[in-house]
């Protein structure tokens, strides 16, 4: 598709509010950018034009729904095959080379019409506590049980229910991090959100000591984290992870650790259970000395590493108290995961299943980040953290000629030449405006996911080419791109 040239300008009244105000709100405090911008509406006066239903409050979109509404503006549709969706976050669904059998035909008896428990079925949380019991407490006196799981519909379900069951207390967070965890940490007025900053924010993990100074001195009650790393594809573990495990437990603070990727891993030695290699696996789990008194709270579930999405049956393991917290939390907010789905799962948790799923998943996928690697690197498109776990690449635009350096432009023309990525300002989470931030350090930066199918990389590859060497040959300003096409 012809991309618009920089001078061809569009009359203010056929733009679209939502990119307008959402590079205005990004942009306001970089005199360079607003210079050639004047003229324009302000995000006050865009926001004064859209106003309806003011019963209402305005709910911002995450980075993944707003780069989907982006490329729904410009054509998109899942059936459409000319499109590279490099902005999902979530795997490819169907059969991988080497992947057990999935049987996913279902026979609803009556008894499942009903309601299930907004805790779970108690199979499906028998075998859950089972799965971290064999791969992460072998050997150990304290042991889960079905009483320290909670099944709920969806991950961010799971966090909605951890957030209104916390006290009125400071929840520390990095940035950049998964982005649903802005809305997440500014739902409940009981919560006051704490960044933890890196000297370089786009930097991918922080020290276990510095960790301890950070949450000492700032008296927090709970840090909430994704571990892999969403963005940056990077982990803590080992010892680093143990000891994030005993400073929560020495501080009393609950460690609330989103552990959705924990499958992803391309890095590292193999492991051995009951006398079978198993593929490199991270669990916080591991450390923990007693599962009814260490304040730590896993969320995890069958959206990412068990490659079912749609199912939206997840799990939080907890402490068995906080675990009764959890459900009484979920009978006012969600109602519980669906019932016949939660018993669909119960064969995808055998553990021989897990154990040749994963070996296949990793291959895979393994594959897929390697060729994405090498293709950006020829785009010129740098990646400061090669990424040893998720399906994520954290991608520094900074050396593409403007004005694609800039992400939330990068992303239009992404999606003009039918691409899809998440621009980088989305994961600089700044919940309730806690942080005076004059301008985000991840304006250079985008999320690409190698989640969908090879074919699709390949695709949005060849589109990106396309793209940058037009923008090479005419380069403009972020500015003078925004007042022609937002």
């Amino acid at each position: 598709m012809a991309t618009q040239k920089p001078g061809m300008l569009r009359s203010g009244r056929s733009r679209s509010n939502s990119a307008h105000n959402v590079f205005l709100e990004y942009h306001k405090h970089r005199p360079s950018v607003m210079k050639g911008m004047q003229g324009m509406q302000t995000v006050d006066e865009v926001e004064e034009e859209e106003r309806e239903f003011d019963m209402f409050h305005h709910v911002m979109k995450t980075g993944v729904i707003y780069a989907t509404s982006r490329a729904l503006k410009n054509g998109f549709s899942m059936d459409d095959d000319e499109w590279a969706n490099m902005g999902q976050g979530a795997p490819e669904t169907g059969p991988l080379p080497g992947a057990p059998s999935r049987d996913f035909h279902m026979n609803i008896e009556e008894a499942e019409l009903e309601y299930a428990p907004t805790a779970g079925i108690r199979e499906l949380r028998e075998k859950i506590a089972n799965y971290y019991n064999t791969l992460y407490r072998e050997h150990k006196s304290s042991q889960y049980t079905y009483e320290n799981v909670c099944v709920v519909p969806g991950g961010r379900a799971g966090l909605t229910r951890v957030m209104a069951a916390l006290g009125d207390i400071s929840v520390g967070f990095f940035t950049p991090d998964y982005t649903a965890y802005q809305q997440a940490l500014g739902l409940f007025s009981r919560i006051t959100p704490s960044v933890l900053l890196h000297r370089n924010v786009n930097e991918p993990l922080m020290a276990s000591s510095d960790f301890r100074f950070e949450a000492g001195g700032r008296g927090l009650g709970a840090m909430l984290l994704s571990n892999p790393a969403n963005p940056t594809g990077q982990s803590i573990e080992g010892d680093e992870l143990e000891s994030y495990v005993e400073i929560a437990r020495d501080l009393g603070l609950a460690l609330l650790m989103d552990e959705f990727y924990s499958h992803y891993y391309y890095d590292g030695e193999t492991d051995d259970h009951d006398g079978k290699s198993w593929p490199k696996t991270v669990s916080s789990a591991s450390f923990v000395e007693d599962v009814n008194e260490d304040p730590v709270v896993i969320v995890n579930g069958l959206t990412k590493n068990w490659r079912c999405p749609g199912f939206r049956v997840c799990w939080i393991v907890a402490p068995k108290s906080i675990c009764e917290m959890l459900s009484s939390a979920g009978s006012f907010l969600d109602g519980g995961a669906n019932a016949p789905l939660q018993k669909l799962a119960l064969p995808l948790m055998e553990m021989e299943f897990i154990r040749q799923d994963t070996w296949a998943l990793q291959k895979s996928f393994r594959g897929k980040r390697d060729f994405l690697l090498a293709e950006l690197e020829k785009l010129g498109i740098k990646v400061n953290w090669v990424p040893t776990a998720t399906f994520y690449v954290w991608a520094d635009l900074s050396d593409l000629p403007p004005p694609l350096n800039d992400c939330l432009v990068f992303l239009e023309e992404c999606c003009k030449h039918k691409v899809i990525c998440v621009p980088g300002v989305f994961f600089d989470l700044n919940p309730r405006q806690v942080r005076h931030l004059k301008e985000s350090k991840s304006i250079n930066y985008v999320r690409f996911s190698y989640g969908p199918r090879m074919e699709n990389l390949v695709k949005g590859v060849a589109s990106m080419k396309k793209m940058i060497d037009y923008w090479r040959q005419n380069s403009t300003s972020a500015g003078n791109y925004a007042y022609a096409n937002l």
